[in-house]
């Protein structure tokens, strides 16, 4: 059930872009129809891993992400939210949080249930953050890539935009990572 709600989330994202693509580009404002673009190739993404693999990903995760797409590219970029100021900051730090569920939930596929008891607490810690942090240096690489290739201005504030952005990316990450870690500990501490 979960993969269908998960396809029919993403292809309406995907639609719905396409035809914002479509109209902007009818209307001559090429940056609008390229965001547009781009949140088709974004919202493909959860819809080709439902189809292509054997993934079984944690609806709330999609939804958020889905929900963070809006927030992004259909609010901030094709809306203007982004001049608001605080927006961008606010949408770095809430893709941190989602970054470390999303490492969260990708380490629980990944380690066997058995070996959860000997992992400390700490790696659980770092691998969180770890995620998280690299999951906002990849969206900066495609924010310097839009510009640099398409003349955007994904970075409009240049270096101090794109620090400002890591450091959101790193504080939402941090506080689930913290968590993480600690909800960790006391599951090692019940089981003793």
């Amino acid at each position: 059930m979960n993969r269908k709600i998960v396809m029919l989330l993403s292809l309406l994202y995907v639609l719905f872009m396409a035809s914002l693509s479509v109209y902007y580009y009818s209307t001559g404002e090429s940056y609008k129809s390229i965001v547009a673009i781009g949140g088709i190739i974004c919202g493909a993404i959860p819809l080709l891993l439902s189809l292509f693999t054997k993934l079984h990903f944690n609806l709330p995760i999609i939804i958020s992400y889905l929900l963070f797409l809006v927030g992004s590219q259909y609010l901030g970029s094709i809306l203007g939210w982004y001049e608001l100021g605080w927006w961008d900051t606010f949408l770095h730090f809430i893709s941190g949080v989602i970054l470390a569920f999303t490492g969260i939930a990708l380490y629980e596929r990944l380690v066997h249930r058995s070996a959860g008891k000997h992992i400390s607490p700490w790696f659980i810690f770092l691998f969180t953050l770890s995620f998280s942090v690299f999951g906002g240096v990849v969206w900066e690489i495609y924010e310097f890539s839009g510009d640099q290739l398409f003349g955007m201005t994904l970075q409009g504030g240049g270096n101090k935009d794109t620090m400002m952005d890591l450091v959101s990316d790193t504080a939402g990450g941090l506080l689930i990572a913290a968590l993480a870690g600690i909800r960790t500990k006391v599951k090692i501490n019940k089981g003793k």
